[in-house]
């Protein structure tokens, strides 16, 4: 990466423009987050419900520390996943760093340190909180190539940093450490790593507004999915798991594996839409480990989870 292209990318978020940024999960649309007019062009770019709170990235534990309030649950997380996709939702230190409308108004602020290098470069030259929601349409496939981002969201950005594609492929753990551990949204830190931490973690219940990615039909491409299917009609694009004979298949990962799985999750999505299938059937995925979070996003596709 041109050192030169991230002091642009740095300067647009400081004139309050919106930047393509990649991280290992997703690709996001970053913005400064104490900027209010910045994060209503993140809103407005997406046309994503304000009520949605947004995630503020950091470069580092001390830069959340100055922003959220860290028990000893939050201390360990951090200590043991950070820089990686896991996101805390924890009592806000600095309202002003992260503002209202990027918290949708509540009084807690959700938090993570990206892994992905071109992203922490960025957040150290910028200096403060940028919140950066995947790169997406709202309720669209999540972008985990730099031409998917671009294609999103690139017209309304003002600068773009190509990072290659995303190894993790789906949006971060996200953990609220309010009262009870509560896991608001499964990703690639599994809840058996946080439990082991942490201890049980409660189901997102009454939490579940302070986390992003929780509305019911989201992810969604335009063609409808089902789900758990073995043998896929005519006509129908089938995202496979595992060895599989069909017109038109997408493989998620011929070897059965849950982290490419994830990987190419959103990707092969977003490739069967197009492909001209009537329609979207999506093999059976085990529920244990990253299959958990695989699965959370497949319902929201098919609008199934509210």
């Amino acid at each position: 990466m041109d050192p030169s292209d991230l002091i642009s990318a740095a300067d647009a978020l400081k004139a309050g423009g919106l930047v393509l940024m990649p991280t290992e999960t997703v690709y996001g649309l970053a913005a400064d987050a104490a900027n209010p007019r910045a994060v209503a062009a993140v809103f407005a770019a997406k046309d994503r419900p304000s009520f949605n709170p947004l995630i503020a990235h950091v470069a580092d534990l001390e830069a959340a520390r100055r922003i959220a309030r860290f028990d000893d649950r939050a201390e360990k997380l951090a200590a043991a996943f950070w820089p990686g996709p896991l996101t805390l939702v924890l009592p806000v230190a600095d309202a002003d760093a992260v503002c209202e409308l990027a918290r949708a108004g509540l009084d807690t602020v959700a938090v993570r340190a990206p892994a992905h290098p071109v992203a922490r470069a960025l957040l150290e030259a910028f200096g403060g909180p940028v919140v950066a929601p995947s790169a997406n349409r709202s309720g669209r496939p999540s972008p985990t190539t730099f031409e998917a981002a671009v294609e999103e969201t690139g017209a309304r950005t003002a600068a773009a940093l190509d990072g290659g594609p995303c190894q993790v492929g789906l949006e971060s753990t996200v953990v609220a450490l309010l009262d009870e551990a509560r896991l608001l949204r499964p990703g690639a830190i599994t809840r058996a790593q946080i439990e082991a931490l942490v201890g049980p973690l409660a189901e997102a219940e009454a939490d579940a507004r302070r986390s992003p990615g929780r509305l019911a039909r989201h992810y969604a491409p335009d063609l409808p999915v089902r789900l758990d299917v073995s043998t896929p009609g005519r006509g129908e694009a089938y995202l496979a798991f595992g060895p599989a004979r069909h017109d038109l298949v997408f493989q998620l990962s011929e070897a059965r594996d849950l982290a490419e799985a994830a990987a190419n999750l959103f990707a092969h999505l977003r490739a069967a839409d197009r492909s001209g299938a009537t329609g979207i059937a999506v093999a059976p995925i085990p529920q244990e480990g990253l299959g958990e979070a695989i699965n959370d996003r497949l319902k929201r596709a098919a609008g199934f989870v509210g």
